[in-house]
């Protein structure tokens, strides 16, 4: 049976920069933005916040807009799963560095932890690459709001 799985994306903004990361232990992981799983309980908006800063380190991290939700089925990567997903921007309030690695110690796929992510800025809009699994479904909502 297809399990549905509620999982949370955050597009986090530095004026006209958007944060994306890799792993360098796992480069087959492609590019991402930070993200994962809400936890029982938790709602989306908490899971954003909570997700964005355990994966980049960045404290005060400000919700901006919630952008929209996508229903994705994962069989594309081998799994018997529905993920629903809701899309948040976050805008950075400090100063950030420009490239920096941050580890995660609790990662919500169930992965052994850490996790070390390498997180960088993009240029918005020509200079975002492809995102994996069409995390960049919500990127033409964000540019729409933020011009």
């Amino acid at each position: 049976m297809t399990i549905t799985r509620h999982k949370v994306y955050a597009y986090i903004t530095d004026r006209d920069r958007l944060l994306i990361f890799s792993q360098p232990d796992f480069p087959e992981a492609g590019l991402q933005v930070p993200g994962g799983t809400v936890k029982p309980g938790e709602t989306p908006e908490a899971a954003a916040q909570r997700e964005a800063e355990e994966e980049t380190g960045l404290p005060g991290l400000r919700l901006a807009h919630f952008l929209g939700e996508q229903v994705r089925d994962m069989a594309d990567y081998g799994l018997d799963e529905i993920h629903h997903r809701y899309f948040y921007h976050l805008e950075c309030t400090h100063s950030p560095p420009g490239v920096w690695r941050h580890t995660e110690e609790d990662p919500s796929d169930g992965s052994p932890a850490p996790i070390v992510f390498e997180l960088f800025w993009v240029r918005l809009p020509d200079g975002v690459p492809l995102l994996i699994a069409q995390q960049d479904f919500m990127l033409p909502r964000l540019l729409e709001l933020m011009h």
